[in-house]
């Protein structure tokens, strides 16, 4: 196990010490079948031609992910893939690492657990400080993003969410922090432990966790910022005498190197230049916009004004941050005023491809976001919080995300009027499915008694093990809908985008191991989750008219059942709206399709395996699956609970889900988990 854990480690700390490009290779027992290898060479000779887009239209099971992954090898090129959710995010990187086991794949999403922006409601006058809580393991897989990138390799692909277009550090500078080393170099040791300060390492010999150092004698220990793994630096006199891969934890040797580079434990990072010729902007900007309220006869926000942005300079001055020092980013990047920021695409060599997955959902994100962010930014700056500098700390526009992305392939079953109008008829449709299996039928059901004709058609499927989702119009009623189903003894769960990212991923991984059988969500479940062992997709109030109702909406939510041989979609509904008539419409033409594709070739469908691949592992390497036997065989043998009735089975089962949510809003996530396992331990007995 420990060689495991060793080999494992060298290989994640190679991709980002040793540099050295690999051509990208796919390692798959599966070749491309179908329309795929059309699709495949389609999209090549259009990129190679110097097309600005291509749009890939593909259904739902045909294997759009593996043409990526396809293309991406043909081509040689490094590769954004820019998806509008971290759970498809989160999917996405699980399934190209598999890919790709010996390229860099990284993972950029928002590394916000919880996120509140700064904010001013002049109605009431209240302020709103900015609160938030980062996940640092997602932090690490940002930088590892990064340094990937800045490291010189050519093999990157970077799995993103729309987090990549917000700003961050001047890679200039990023690259300038970045400490080279090798043996026999001559360099004092007090000179390297500086430049790890300006990298934005931190001194601790007690408390050493990514992003510190320790120094015993003429040993520094860095504990790399990007990857589980440190560095060990020993030194004779002023001469690098070895370079070491270390276990943060046990301080054992894992391998020598001859060189290596440290990126910074940051990625808003900066030069000690930078820094002071910010301060004297800020100063003069400061001065500038106090005498222009005093002008206009508003005293109290220039008095506001100049109390904070002094005391931050200060402590930039001494420590060299401040809280909100984002909102002087202009002025550290260097930029002019109304200048975009600088956002993880400027890390890319000029000859990336992007990859849009799910391009009709994605690019409406991307449209909407400088908008609500800048409202919000002008309120700030018109009541003195904040500089005008602030309003530049901002995603990009859509004008500026489109001018930097190069050449783009919009992946989608349904892609939107834009992406069609910049492809110019570069349109590859790929709809045939080379496991044969057809788009489900669609049933429209009366809306009367929904709830009891839907708890019937879940006693089916669970009956012969299969999953069933559910999607409602409103994240209250996928709650309310899930706390009905558990006291009727179904086994569900909900997910909306007020979960957390990481237990988002988690619930569809427990969902995919069969831990429970109903997941109930609002809009999450459109796009590409796959989940082979669902069979029933249960659409409630098909008929309201909407963005959560239209036919690509439809069309989309009702793919999620066209991975099972069993599969089908009811639409409960009173009237059959337009929306619902053209995804009938649309998926009888692909059923049609498909069947002459599977005649012409003797195909016979085929149900998708599930392989349970967790992609919450391969993104952190920290959960593991809950083993239900042993949590079985530890319940059973409780002398208490082996005596109870059903009845006080399922009481019990109530008591530990309390315990669990208490104790997950409480963030005790070991008792949460716990508590968990117990009650999954007892829902097992029970049944």
């Amino acid at each position: 196990m420990q060689n495991i854990l060793i080999n494992s480690r060298r290989k994640l700390v190679y991709s980002h010490t040793n540099f050295q490009s690999m051509p990208f290779k796919i390692q798959s027992p599966y070749r491309p079948t179908g329309d795929q290898p059309e699709a495949i060479k389609e999209i090549c000779e259009a990129v190679n031609a110097g097309a600005d887009a291509v749009t890939l239209l593909g259904v739902t099971g045909s294997g759009k992910t593996f043409t990526m992954a396809n293309v991406i090898e043909r081509l040689q090129r490094p590769a954004l893939i820019l998806s509008h959710n971290k759970t498809l995010a989160a999917q996405l990187y699980g399934e190209f690492k598999s890919f790709f086991p010996d390229n860099a794949v990284e993972y950029f999403v928002s590394y916000y657990d919880y996120y509140q922006p700064e904010a001013y409601l002049p109605v009431t006058d209240t302020y709103i400080e900015k609160d938030l809580s980062i996940n640092d393991e997602i932090e690490k897989l940002r930088l590892s993003a990064s340094s990937a990138l800045l490291s010189g390799r050519r093999d990157v692909i970077v799995i993103s969410s729309v987090s990549c277009l917000y700003g961050i550090g001047n890679p200039q500078d990023f690259h300038d922090n970045t400490i080279s080393l090798h043996t026999g170099q001559r360099i004092s040791r007090n000179k390297l432990l500086y430049r790890l300060v300006d990298a934005l390492y931190n001194r601790s010999d007690a408390d050493f966790k990514r992003g510190t150092f320790r120094v015993k004698g003429d040993t520094i220990d860095i504990y790399l910022a990007y990857v589980d793994s440190g560095c060990r630096i020993v030194f004779f006199g002023d001469t690098i005498e070895e370079i070491e891969i270390i276990d943060p934890v046990s301080g054992m040797s894992l391998e020598s190197l001859e060189e290596i580079s440290i990126y910074p434990a940051n990625i808003f990072v900066t030069t000690k230049e930078r820094t002071a010729h910010a301060i004297h902007m800020i100063q003069d900007d400061m001065m500038q916009q106090c005498e222009y309220f005093s002008s206009i006869g508003k005293q109290h926000e220039a008095n506001r004004l100049k109390k904070r942005v002094e005391y931050d300079m200060e402590m930039i001055k001494e420590l060299g941050y401040c809280p909100g020092i984002e909102n002087y980013s202009r002025y550290f990047d260097g930029r002019s005023a109304g200048q975009r920021p600088f956002c993880l695409i400027d890390y890319f060599p000029k000859d990336f491809i992007t990859f849009i997955d799910e391009s009709h959902v994605t690019l409406p994100q991307v449209r909407a976001m400088y908008g609500g962010d800048r409202s919000r930014k002008e309120v700030l700056i018109e009541y003195g919080f904040r500089l005008p500098a602030a309003a530049d700390n901002r995603p990009l526009k859509f004008d500026e995300f489109e001018n930097i992305l190069g050449q783009r392939v919009f992946v989608s079953a349904t892609p939107g009027d834009y992406e069609l109008e910049k492809s110019e008829g570069l349109i590859v449709e790929q709809v045939v499915r080379p496991t044969g299996l057809l788009d489900p039928p669609i049933d429209v059901r009366p809306s009367k008694n929904q709830i009891d004709d839907l708890m019937e058609e879940i006693e089916l499927r669970t009956e012969k093990d299969e999953r069933v989702l559910v999607t409602t119009l409103t994240k209250r009623m996928a709650e309310e809908l899930e706390k009905f189903l558990t006291k009727r003894q179904v086994r569900c769960r909900y997910i909306h985008s007020d979960v957390d990212t990481l237990e988002r991923v988690e619930i569809i991984e427990d969902f995919k191991a069969g831990r429970f059988d109903v997941l109930v969500g609002v809009n999450l479940l459109r796009e590409g989750l796959d989940l082979p062992d669902v069979s029933l997709v249960a659409i409630i109030d098909a008929d309201k008219e909407g963005f959560l109702r239209s036919d690509r909406a439809l069309t989309q939510i009702a793919g999620r059942a066209a991975r099972n041989l069993n599969g089908l979609v009811i639409m409960y509904a009173d009237t059959v709206t337009g929306s619902m008539q053209k995804t009938i419409d649309e998926t009888n033409r692909r059923r049609a399709k498909q069947a002459e594709y599977n005649e012409k070739h003797h195909i016979t469908p085929t149900q998708v395996r599930n392989d349970k691949k967790n992609s919450l592992a391969a993104i952190s390497g920290a959960y593991k699956e809950p083993d239900e036997e042993e949590n079985t065989r530890y319940v059973a043998e409780d002398p208490v609970i082996s005596k109870m009735s059903p009845k006080q089975l399922l009481e019990a089962i109530e008591a530990a889900k309390k315990k669990m949510e208490e104790a997950a809003r409480a963030l005790d996530f070991p008792a949460a988990a716990k508590y968990r396992d117990e009650m999954y331990g007892l829902m097992k007995l029970r049944k």
